[in-house]
């Protein structure tokens, strides 16, 4: 073969036709190795070329006669010296940053080690590329038809969040073969599924290549979530039917399924820091390219690496080459894979420069500003694990913030705590004490629950975390889940438990449906999945995590109750507000939302400072064309006892009918003067007034 120059540009390896070209970034190596591997022997490299030249801190080369199909790996020449922050070693088979696709799953192994066993200062020297998977050049073509992105607008937003395998592996209508892997979430079943809940948009759990940890991989587990990432371009093979590119064709076929249903596709993306973890994980990618480029390194101890992540390590967001990756992979997403969001994990992480951190500079204002990424849905997780880590409320206008606070109120509120109401009144109407006032509810994701922690079924079935399957004698994950098991803890046989938990889920839902702001499921939650007590199923690839769609009686309840709640969210706009509630009235004299007691008459200051005050009405008003003057009535009763609610006097001449009742399976009638509403349970009526005369 012919290696050329090539070009500094595009980083990674790109097929040109005529041949392919590579380039990769280090600021401190001294050489750089290309070495091509073929299918039948992963073990040692066909040919090793040392790229010919560089560009700044751009290591480039291009081979004619190398295309799609080719298998290659870098071995990165340089100092090794961990005291000055360097650990290059050319025994390690490093992965591209870049690599758009990645011809294996990523599991520790021994010869990852880039220091020998005891020696932290001397440099392994056993060969790991029989055990590293190889990048594979990819053919970027795709025939997209008439694909166009949905474009749903925030106020429109039902996001699902799940994970590809776990959605769909053990569904008996999807296809044998497309169980578990991206095409399964394109298949009829799961798409027919979404739709019938009005799920707008999926937000898919990790699918960048990620590495399973020496801990979980001696524990004979695996890290399912995939929160540990390596490539920050390449699908994980562990979703496709092959691993030499057909996970990035098969990714394309996905979105492109889903986008002719009308639902985004989001992807939860991690760049807060990487599967190497700390000074004693393996080098297979960053550390070994340019360790103190790419890392976070103490400044008073450069062996070290800064973690405000929980995780080992940190990516430095500052400098040009991190900053530049993440950009790059990004835009990827959108204009080569044709994502519709993002959900960046632990995101103050990119935010953070030396002591600083201001989410409203920087990277964050970079994205929101750049005329690809700016036009999709960003979203952060407005919290990392390091000082002053928690920002919900400090991020730019243009990303939306998961609310863990309205998750904690919802979950307080129906266990029964005191003095919970006025916070959860806050809740549903958009929590504008938290937010921005001038980004409006929409600036907020609603959640009861998300991947991490319990399942829906399991907060109303158990007190206290059950994780002893993670290896970690029960001590992970968090202590306080705000849950509550109504007499049992777990699975119960007692009739009136398992009528209680049944209504409690139902109240959660109707909660997130008929609250202001952009509602998220959970996969599974709409009709009672369970993980049988674990609140961090983060390494549990098996039936405790999969979705079991064999469902019970109740379960079809549930998922009715589900599907008819949202359907109602749709319904009437006035749930689902670009601007927050004010309890003023409008340009048409409407006073938008009145809160109200029992006996019909607003609350008071004396109301709401009544700590034993468990239920609540939440009444909005509007106007319907042709005018015709409206309201609708949520009353929230989380206390033990019935409570009769009457209707507010000065509501115009018409009729109330019950929307939805959790207490009763079949409503839908009409009612007068008040409303028996049963304990631990929500019950939303509707009031039509009489249509306008028409003038004389």
């Amino acid at each position: 073969m012919d290696v050329t120059d090539g070009q500094p540009v595009p980083l990674g390896a790109t097929w040109q036709g005529d041949g392919t070209n590579f380039a990769i970034f280090s600021e401190h190596a001294t050489r750089i190795e290309l070495c091509l591997f073929d299918r039948s022997d992963g073990s040692r490299p066909s040919a090793s070329i040392t790229l010919p030249a560089r560009t700044g801190n751009v290591w480039h080369g291009k081979l004619s006669g190398v295309g799609p199909g080719q298998l290659y790996g870098y071995r990165v020449h340089g100092p090794y010296c961990p005291a000055e922050g360097h650990r290059f070693n050319p025994a390690k088979l490093l992965i591209d940053p870049y690599a758009k696709a990645i011809a294996g799953r990523l599991g520790w192994h021994e010869s990852m080690q880039g220091a020998r066993a005891g020696d932290e200062n001397a440099p392994d020297p056993v060969d790991s590329a029989p055990y590293v998977p190889k990048c594979v050049v990819v053919d970027e073509t795709f025939d997209w038809e008439d694909d166009r992105p949905p474009r749903t607008p925030w106020e429109d937003t039902l996001i699902y969040e799940c994970h590809v395998k776990g959605l769909t592996v053990r569904h008996p209508d999807v296809p044998a073969e497309q169980r578990g892997r991206l095409l399964g979430i394109a298949s009829a079943p799961i798409i027919e599924h979404l739709r019938g809940l009005g799920v707008t948009a999926v937000e898919l759990l990790p699918i960048a290549a990620a590495m399973t940890e020496r801990r979980l991989v001696q524990a004979k587990l695996t890290n399912y979530w995939g929160y540990n990432p390596i490539g920050f371009f390449a699908p994980d093979c562990r979703f496709a039917s092959g691993a030499f590119g057909e996970q990035v064709v098969e990714f394309k076929q996905m979105v492109k399924a889903l986008h002719r249903a009308g639902i985004e596709v989001i992807l939860d993306v991690v760049f807060n820091h990487t599967g190497e973890q700390d000074h004693d994980g393996p080098t297979i990618a960053f550390r070994g390219i340019d360790n103190r480029a790419y890392y976070w390194l103490k400044d008073d101890d450069l062996r070290r690496y800064v973690d405000v992540t929980g995780c080992g390590n940190s990516l430095r967001a500052s400098p040009p080459c991190v900053a530049e990756l993440v950009l790059d992979s990004l835009r990827y997403w959108v204009l080569q894979m044709h994502v519709d969001g993002f959900r960046f994990d632990l995101a103050p992480t990119l935010a953070r420069v030396g002591e600083g951190l201001d989410p409203q500079t920087g990277l964050f204002e970079i994205i929101r500003s750049d005329p690809v990424l700016g036009a999709v849905k960003l979203i952060v997780e407005p919290w990392d694990a390091g000082p002053d880590g928690y920002q919900l409320g400090r991020f730019p206008q243009g990303y939306a913030e998961w609310n863990d606070r309205y998750r904690d109120t919802v979950r307080r509120f129906w266990r029964g705590d005191e003095g919970e109401a006025p916070i959860m009144a806050s809740r549903l109407a958009g929590s504008s004490d938290l937010l921005d006032s001038s980004c409006g509810p929409l600036a907020g994701i609603n959640f009861v629950t998300c991947h991490d922690g319990f399942p829906l079924r399991d907060v109303v079935s158990y007190q206290q975390k059950h994780n002893h399957a993670n290896a970690e004698s029960n001590r992970d994950g968090i202590d306080d889940n705000f849950s509550r098991n109504w007499g049992a803890e777990g699975d119960t046989t007692d009739p009136a438990i398992a009528a209680i938990r049944e209504r409690l889920q139902k109240d959660f839902l109707a909660t997130l449906a008929f609250s202001q702001g952009v509602p998220m499921l959970t996969a599974g939650d709409e009709f009672g999945r369970t993980q049988h007590g674990n609140n961090n199923a983060y390494c549990q690839d098996n039936e405790l995590s999969w979705l079991n769609w064999t469902l019970r009686e109740w379960q079809h309840r549930l998922l009715n109750f589900t599907r008819k709640a949202f359907a109602l969210r749709h319904q009437f706009p006035v749930f689902r507000r670009r601007e927050f509630l004010s309890g003023q009235a409008g340009h048409d004299g409407v006073t938008d939302v009145l809160w109200l007691r029992a006996d019909g008459q607003e609350m008071s200051g004396e109301d709401w400072s009544d700590v034993q005050r468990r239920a609540l009405g939440m009444l909005l008003r509007f106007s319907s064309a042709p005018p015709v003057e409206c309201a609708i009535l949520a009353v929230l009763n989380a206390g033990a006892a019935p409570v009769t609610w009457r209707f507010p006097a000065e509501a115009p001449p018409g009729q109330w009918t019950t929307l939805l009742d959790t207490a009763h399976e079949d409503v839908d009638e009409l009612v007068f003067e008040n409303v028996a509403v049963s304990p631990h349970s929500v019950c939303v009526l509707l009031h039509q007034g009489q249509p306008a005369e028409p003038p004389q």
